[in-house]
């Protein structure tokens, strides 16, 4: 009769879920009590059966062999437990590395992710995703490329067109991995990773939510960009166009273009606080102004708020055309208009502040316009009524004289022919000299097309004319680098102009050197060899023809940041000279 190892004996067994502590200590408990019971039942019952041979036998065979075995079997079975227990624990250790790496992951992903939100601009994105994704991953090398960022110089003179943008950091592995970044089905680029060993599943999911994340920053950023641009191109159309027409024609335009609209319309409130189309350009291109005002603008100047008009009304302000958003501009006075844009489909409501943003840069464009438009009907009243008195004081005065002269050599002829022929010798002196005033009235008042030849081009022109016109030696140096604003250019001309028409006028000089040159600033010096004068007698007067005085033209050319000074003595000639900064 064999003993049963204590292993496999009922209640002993280990359990893949029972603590080991608990079996052992339940196995030292039962199993003594379980070999005495085992000892004293073989010496009573066993043993009695047999002779004393037999049992000196039996007793050699239980004790030799029950014993080891019994022993060897608990041994062993204590021994699979505790490499049990070490197997547990080397998959505790195996699974907390596993945790740990992967907690290292998305924290570096959650980092990433952090850092890609605030880049302003694409070169910076790059650096920050492709070190971002090397220490999320473990690559040996990560390289992320863009392709062209869509702006282009026929959209925008200032935006630079990059057919590309890469970043690389790191040295190529032998394994290659590459996620392609996209959005909307539009393809971004690539961000690709090589790895010294085969990367598991686990990273190639992160590196698909690095590209998902990266793409998405990808977009915020060329958003941003293009915010900036759009506000800078507004911005410039404030700074540089005076005309209504082509003002709303540009900023519209701006606005439109930056959330796809196919259509755009501008209304401005009138002297009488009427909102009246301006301008409107429907999506077959069709420009067009004036008409009824449609329900949906009135409602929203009404509102004081950016609306969504119905497709009804949508189709009242651009036939054919389903969504409309109306912007209403606001100024210190109330209300300047509303610009509305149309389109196919709805517009994105996270676009809102920046297009309620433009919209206030478009009120101050308007107003700047029509601030230009004011100042300049009052300078053509202005000149027209020193062009009458001037006409009235000097023209018509000697004209007058002239008549009054004639009558009386009518008069002489019978009696003194000789002082009759004196007579119409100075009449005809005179005619002549108000015959060069009324053209050099002329020369002065023609208008000028800086918007179409630009400064340095109508300069020449204009000084050439002069010197043709007056029978006047020009010398004329232009030299340096010259790009004023618009508003500047007007300026400098028009100090250039003056200064010429003076000294046509007052000078008597046989020759005038024009010097133009620009470097940190633009510098305009006109001199001439004529008779002079003295600076305290004539520097509050105003000129004939071109309606400024020397003090004027000193507050017009100071306005802007420059300096105006002339030099001038009697019999030594006159020097003008005005310098303006230039950017």
């Amino acid at each position: 009769m064999s003993l049963p190892p204590a292993a496999s004996s009922p209640g002993l067994e280990h359990h893949p879920g029972q603590p080991l502590s608990r079996t052992v200590l339940l196995t030292r408990n039962v199993l003594p009590l379980l070999i005495a019971l085992v000892v004293i039942a073989y010496e009573e019952l066993f043993i009695p059966l047999g002779d004393a041979s037999f049992g000196h036998l039996a007793h050699l065979a239980f004790y030799g062999l029950a014993g080891p075995l019994v022993t060897f079997f608990t041994i062993q079975w204590i021994a699979e437990g505790v490499q049990a227990r070490e197997q547990a624990e080397q998959e505790l250790r195996r699974l907390y590395a596993e945790l740990s790496a992967s907690h290292e992951r998305m924290s570096a992903l959650q980092h990433l992710m952090r850092e890609v939100s605030e880049p302003a601009d694409l070169e910076t994105l790059l650096e920050v995703a492709v070190s971002g994704a090397q220490a999320a991953t473990g690559a040996a090398s990560v390289q992320a490329r863009l392709r062209g960022n869509g702006y282009s110089s026929a959209e925008h003179p200032q935006a630079r067109r990059s057919e590309g943008l890469s970043r690389q950091l790191g040295e190529p592995g032998r394994y290659q991995v590459s996620e392609a970044l996209r959005a909307g089905g539009e393809a971004l680029g690539e961000l690709s990773l090589s790895f010294a060993e085969p990367p598991s599943s686990d990273t190639r999911e992160l590196i698909q939510a690095i590209g998902s994340e990266l793409s998405s920053a990808v977009i915020s950023t060329q958003r941003r960009t293009r915010d900036l641009i759009t506000l800078f191109e507004v911005d410039q159309s404030i700074r540089a166009e005076r005309n209504m027409q082509r003002l709303l024609a540009r900023v519209t335009g701006n606005i439109a273009g930056r959330v796809q609209a196919t259509a755009r319309a501008a209304f401005l409130t009138d002297q009488d606080g009427l909102l009246r189309l301006e301008y409107a350009r429907d999506p077959g291109g069709e420009i067009r102004s004036g008409g009824a005002l449609p329900a949906f603008v009135r409602r929203v100047a009404e509102l004081g708020q950016p609306g969504v008009a119905s497709p009804q009304e949508a189709a009242e302000v651009f036939p054919g055309v389903r969504a409309a958003l109306g912007l209403p501009m606001h100024g210190e006075g109330g209300l300047v208009g509303v610009i509305v844009l149309g389109g196919e489909g709805p517009f994105e409501k996270e676009r809102a502040p920046l297009l309620a943003l433009l919209a206030s840069q478009a009120t101050l464009a308007v107003r700047n316009a029509r601030a230009y438009l004011y100042s300049e009907e009052l300078a053509i009243g202005e000149e027209r009524n020193r062009i009458a008195r001037e006409i009235h004081d000097g023209v018509a005065q000697s004209l007058a004289f002239c008549a009054i002269k004639l009558d009386v050599v009518a008069r002489q002829i019978p009696n003194s022919p000789e002082q009759a022929v004196l007579g119409v010798q100075e009449a005809g002196a005179l005619l002549r000299e108000q015959i060069r005033e009324v053209r050099r009235s002329i020369f002065a008042l023609r208008p000028i097309d800086l918007e179409r030849y630009g400064l340095l081009e109508t300069v020449r022109r204009y000084v050439l004319d002069f010197g043709e016109q007056h029978s006047v030696k020009v010398q004329l140096d232009i030299g340096g680098d010259i790009h004023l604003a618009p508003g500047d250019e007007a300026v400098v001309f028009r100090i250039l102009q003056e200064s010429l028409n003076n000294v046509a006028k007052h000078a008597r000089a046989g020759s005038v050197t024009v010097r133009l040159t620009g470097n940190h600033s633009v510098k305009l010096a006109v001199e001439d060899d004529g008779q002079g004068f003295d600076l305290s007698q004539v520097s509050g007067r105003v000129s004939s023809a071109g309606g400024l005085g020397l003090t004027q033209m000193r507050e017009r050319i100071e306005s802007r940041g420059g300096s105006y000074r002339v030099e001038s003595e009697p019999g030594r000639g006159t020097r003008i000279e005005a310098r303006l900064p230039q950017g």
